[in-house]
């Protein structure tokens, strides 16, 4: 009795996480699922991963701080909402004189952001690596992980770093030059209609290296690739799948968003810089490189010999959702099981313990009446075990579990034969024999 008291405490303290069920249930079965066990299983390395990126966008943030600066100070230094003497020509003439310091501004803005690139493709290639291998829920070490992913990757983080920002350069210098044109010149009703589409276009234009930008970083983490194909197959991963990359992309940037409500309420402006100190660029990468490999797998894995399919995920059927083939994960844990052998404790029904039926203790003197008693209450708990078993033995797990090694051993046999077949049959006669 104390044997069994011991095992059921045993059982108590390693929990079900012992059980061929319970593995199956842990493992996500689709990318949303994998998202969140990252996030809440992980938080703490994604907490250092986000500081590491962080340090290496310093000169962005001090970029956009500097020019903030310099714009509040414009609209202090200079009269463009003073009453000057209506009625009269203001002197001096202040005509275009605020999309001018706009102009020069952001165009200096975005100059130096092409220079803070450099520095900042440090931070994103060490994170964008270190997520990745997240999302293939593969061991990191992030600090060892980050500066791999350095030396692997940063010349592909700089790549989509300055194309966006060239791209953002040229897209709103034209859209402010426009703005200064009509405030110092009159225009046409035609000219003025193919500026504004021109400003649209514009616009357009870095909406889309933006989402380009991010499908380069998910390509250039994933694949070997030249520049211009690169930028080709960013070109139509974004396309081919504009609703997804658009959703993704705003999904990604949220806790940035909350920048944007300081305005309004002081208090998202604190919500924002404490988003962005704990996680706020890392969640943008896992987002992104999480709905990336399902499109991976969706559309190029399957077509690549030797590629991985459906890593980090296992759907119950054991196959991938995203090609209809064996996912990896699953491949591996059927590998494990059959390397392990057959296990009695998962193979058959076992009655969990209970105190519906006891063995019966002997007294410290006891007759032989009594040791009829313990040989009755131990053929019945026998009894009741092989009982439940007979119940349970067609169960789906059990069934599922014992089919594995019931073919294993089938083309083992069938294997077997054929070479015992081939041992037994006679070489053929030559020729004058």
């Amino acid at each position: 009795m104390a044997q069994e008291k011991k095992g059921l405490i045993a059982r108590m303290l390693e929990g079900k996480e012992r059980s061929e069920e319970y593995a199956r249930s842990t493992l996500p079965t689709n990318r949303w699922q994998l998202f969140w066990d990252i996030f809440k299983g992980n938080f703490g390395k994604i907490v250092k991963v986000n500081l590491l990126i962080l340090l290496f966008f310093i000169p962005f943030i001090l970029v956009i701080v500097y020019f903030m600066l310099i714009n509040n100070g414009n609209g202090v230094m200079y009269p463009f909402g003073a009453n000057l003497a209506i009625g009269y020509p203001a002197e001096p003439n202040t005509a275009g004189l605020s999309e001018m310091l706009t102009l020069q501004s952001e165009a200096l803005m975005y100059g130096a952001f092409v220079i803070a690139s450099f520095i900042a493709a440090v931070g994103l290639a060490g994170g964008m690596y270190v997520i990745r291998n997240m999302v293939w829920t593969e061991g990191i070490f992030v600090a060892n992980d980050f500066w791999r992913g350095v030396k692997l990757n940063y010349g592909n983080a700089l790549q989509a770093a300055l194309f966006f920002c060239i791209v953002t350069l040229i897209g709103k210098s034209l859209i402010n030059l426009t703005e200064f044109t009509f405030a110092i010149q009159e225009v046409s009703k035609v000219q003025r209609v193919f500026f504004r589409i021109s400003q649209a276009f514009s616009g357009i234009l870095i909406a889309l290296a933006a989402l380009m930008s991010l499908w380069m970083i998910a390509l250039g983490v994933n694949y070997k690739q030249g520049v211009w194909t690169l930028i080709k197959n960013s070109f139509l991963m974004t396309i081919g799948m504009l609703p997804q990359s658009v959703f993704f992309g705003a999904l990604a940037l949220i806790p940035f968003a909350v920048f944007l409500l300081g305005n309004i309420i002081p208090l998202f402006t604190v919500l924002g810089v404490i988003f962005a100190l704990l996680f706020s660029f890392a969640f943008a990468l896992l987002v992104w490189l999480d709905f990336a490999q399902w499109a991976f797998d969706k559309f190029i894995n399957p077509k690549i010999e030797g590629a991985k399919v459906g890593r980090g995920i296992y759907n119950k059927d054991g196959t991938s959702a995203a090609s209809g083939g064996e996912s990896a994960a699953a491949a591996e844990y059927q590998r494990a099981i059959l390397a392990a052998g057959k296990s009695k404790l998962v193979s058959r029904p076992i009655k969990p313990i209970d105190d519906s039926l006891q063995v019966y203790e002997l007294p410290s003197s006891f007759t032989r009446e009594d040791l009829q008693k313990l040989r009755e209450s131990k053929q019945n708990i026998a009894d009741d075990t092989a009982a439940y078993e007979e119940e349970h033995k067609n169960d789906l797990r059990y069934v599922e579990y014992n089919k594995q090694f019931e073919e294993r051993e089938k083309a083992l046999q069938d294997e077997t034969d054929k070479k015992g077949r081939k041992k037994k049959r006679k070489p053929p006669k030559m020729l004058g024999q």
